[in-house]
C-alpha cells in the first residue's frame, strides 16, 4: 500500500539555476574531482546557532550539475552516512549510483558535515595513546579531549541539528525554494532532522537504510551485533553454493574452517564467531548411521570450543588475536555489500595477496589522517547527542570480547552499549525528535531485510516516525541504491523523485555484479 503520498506540485529548487549568490570554482585538489562536472564553493554559517555572535565557520559544498540542464528539476542534497562521512568526496559517487534519469535532471549537492576538513575542522592532538584508546573502544572521551584541548568546548557544536541548520544556510545561498534529499544511514537521520526543522523547504526525500532515532546512539551499535553474525552465515552459505568457482567447500561449515585456518595462519589467533550449523555433507564417511548425533555434537560444542581455543592461544602469546588479521577485519567490513563477497572468497582461497593493488593498510598519510578524523568526528557526534543510558551489566561481555578474544562481532556493540564508547564524554545536547510536520510529499524509505548495519525494524520505525512509504528490499545489502543492478529499486527511486509516489512496496535482492 502507498502511504501518505500526494502528487501536488511543490516549489521547485530549479527556480534559481544560477545558484543564488554562491561563487563556484574548482574543488580542493585532494578530492581529485572532475572540474568539468564538479564545482565547489563555501557558505559561512554560525558556529553556534543559539549564539550567532560567537563566531562563524566556512562550510565547503560541492555541486555536480545536472547532465541535461534544459531538463533540470532542482537540487538533490546527498549525505553518505557515518557520522563522519565526507560529503565532498561522496557526492559524485552517489550521483553515479543513482538512476541515470536522476543524474540528468538534478544538481547533486554535497554539504561537508561540520567538524570535518573544510567545515570548521577542529584541531585534534592525535597521539599514540589516543589511537590505542580508540582501538579498544574508548572512543568518545579521548576524542573529545584530543580536540578540545586547545579550545575547550570546540566540539560541542558538532551535532546533527547544527549540520541540518547548515543545510538550511546552503539552501538559502543556492536560492532554492526547496531541496530534495538522498541520504544513507546517518544521512537518513540528518535528512529527517532537516525535514522536521524546515518542512516548508523540504521536497522529496529518499531515505536509504534508515535508522531508528530512539536508538541514538548506544543502541545502534548494539543492534548490529546479531545482524552481522547472521550476515556472516549468509556469506559462508554463498561461498559454499559457489564451490565450483572457489573450491572452499560445499557446506558453510567447510568454508568456515578454511576461513578460520587463514586467520590463524595470518594472526595466530582463531575467530570466535560460532561456526555455522553442521550439514549432512559435514559428516565423515563411516559415521552416516549416527549423522544426526554427530551434527548435534558439532553444533553443541563448536561455539564453546572456538572460544576456548582462542583463549589458550592468547595466553600463549597476547599478540595471537583474530583482530590482528586483515582477512578477519576485511570479512566483517564487507558483509553488508554482496558485491564484495567474490573478493572475500578469493582472499580466503588465495590469501591476502590476492587483493588487487595495495594491501589493506597501504594508505597515504593524508588518507590515514582523513580516516582518523572521520572516526574521531563519528565518536564526537555519537557521544555529543547520545540519549541511551549505558548498561553496566554488559561490561563483562565487552571486556571479554575486547581484551581476551578480540571479537569484533561482539566488541563494538558491547562497548557502546555498556558505556565504554562514551565514557568521559557525556552528551551536550539531545538529538531532536523527528516527524512529518506537514511535508508536501511523504518520504521514501528503502530498507534491507537482513542489512546488518541498519537493522530492518529500525528502518520500519523511522518510516512510521516520518509517515513514509516503505519499500522492503530482500537480502541484506546496506544501501539499496548503491549496490547497483537492482532495477526495481531504481524504478522506485525514479518514480518517486519524478512524481512524488511509487507503487513499489517490495524489491528483490540485488544481483552480484562484480566478477566471480
Amino acid at each position: 500500500m502507498t502511504i501518505g503520498f500526494t502528487s501536488v506540485a511543490v516549489p521547485s529548487a530549479a527556480a534559481d539555476p544560477a545558484g543564488g549568490g554562491l561563487v563556484w570554482g574548482p574543488c580542493p585538489a585532494e578530492y581529485a574531482l572532475d572540474p568539468g562536472t564538479d564545482q565547489c564553493g563555501t557558505v559561512t554559517v554560525p558556529r553556534d546557532y543559539a549564539n550567532p555572535a560567537a563566531g562563524s565557520i566556512d562550510v565547503l559544498i560541492t555541486r555536480r550539475r545536472a547532465e541535461d540542464p534544459g531538463a533540470r528539476r532542482g537540487v538533490l542534497f546527498t549525505n553518505p552516512g557515518g557520522p563522519g562521512g565526507d560529503a565532498i568526496a561522496s557526492n559524485n559517487l552517489l550521483a553515479q549510483a543513482l538512476p541515470e534519469q536522476i543524474r540528468r535532471q538534478w544538481d547533486f549537492i554535497g554539504v561537508q558535515p561540520r567538524g570535518l576538513t573544510h567545515a570548521g575542522a577542529v584541531e585534534c592532538a592525535v597521539t599514540p595513546e589516543l589511537l590505542a584508546a580508540m582501538n579498544v573502544g574508548f572512543a568518545g572521551g579521548p576524542a573529545r579531549l584530543a580536540c578540545d584541548g586547545g579550545a575547550p568546548g570546540a566540539t560541542a557544536y558538532i551535532t546533527t541539528e547544527n549540520t541540518a541548520r547548515d543545510w538550511e544556510q546552503v539552501r538559502i545561498a543556492l536560492g532554492a525554494g526547496v531541496i530534495d534529499i538522498y541520504g544513507l544511514p546517518y544521512g537518513t537521520i540528518l535528512a529527517s532532522t532537516y525535514a522536521t526543522l524546515f518542512p516548508q523547504h523540504t521536497g522529496r526525500m529518499v531515505l536509504d537504510s534508515a535508522v531508528d532515532r530512539d536508538w541514538m546512539w548506544n543502541d545502534v551499535l548494539w543492534h548490529q551485533n546479531d545482524g552481522y553474525k547472521a550476515r556472516f552465515y549468509d556469506l559462508m552459505e554463498w561461498i559454499a553454493a559457489n564451490d565450483a568457482t572457489y573450491g572452499l567447500g560445499d557446506t558453510p561449515l567447510k568454508v568456515y574452517q578454511r576461513w578460520s585456518d587463514r586467520i590463524v595462519e595470518e594472526a595466530g589467533g582463531n575467530p570466535t564467531v560460532a561456526s555455522p550449523p553442521a550439514q549432512i555433507g559435514d559428516v565423515p564417511p563411516g559415521l552416516e548411521n549416527i549423522a544426526d548425533a554427530y551434527r548435534a555434537g558439532i553444533d553443541l560444542t563448536g561455539p564453546a570450543w572456538v572460544q576456548f581455543e582462542a583463549f589458550v592461544r592468547r595466553l600463549a602469546d597476547p599478540a595471537h588475536t583474530q583482530s590482528a588479521s586483515s582477512i578477519y577485519a576485511l570479512t566483517r567490513q564487507t558483509l553488508p555489500a554482496r558485491n564484495s563477497w567474490p573478493m572475500v572468497a578469493r582472499v580466503i582461497r588465495d590469501g591476502i595477496g590476492a587483493l588487487p593493488g595495495a594491501a589493506p593498510g597501504d594508505v597515504t598519510e593524508n588518507q590515514l589522517d582523513s580516516i582518523i578524523r572521520a572516526q574521531m568526528m563519528q565518536a564526537i557526534v555519537l557521544c555529543n547527542e547520545n540519549a541511551v543510558a549505558p548498561r553496566p551489566e554488559r561490561l563483562p561481555g565487552w571486556l571479554f570480547s575486547t581484551f581476551v578474544t578480540g571479537d569484533l562481532f561482539d566488541a563494538i556493540g558491547y562497548g557502546y552499549s555498556a558505556g565504554a564508547g562514551c565514557a568521559g564524554a557525556p552528551p551536550v545536547t539531545a538529538l531532536p525528535e523527528i516527524g512529518n510536520k506537514g511535508l508536501a510529499t511523504a518520504p521514501l524509505v528503502l530498507q534491507g531485510l537482513r542489512d546488518p548495519q541498519t537493522p530492518y525494524d529500525g528502518g520500519v520505525q523511522h518510516a512510521r516516525d516520518m509517515d513514509a512509504h516503505l519499500v522492503t528490499v530482500e537480502g541484506g545489502d546496506h544501501g539499496a541504491a548503491i549496490q547497483g543492478g537492482n532495477t526495481t529499486v531504481d524504478t522506485a527511486i525514479t518514480d518517486y523523485l519524478l512524481t512524488g509516489a511509487t507503487t513499489v512496496t517490495r524489491a528483490p535482492e540485488a544481483p552480484i555484479t562484480a566478477p566471480l
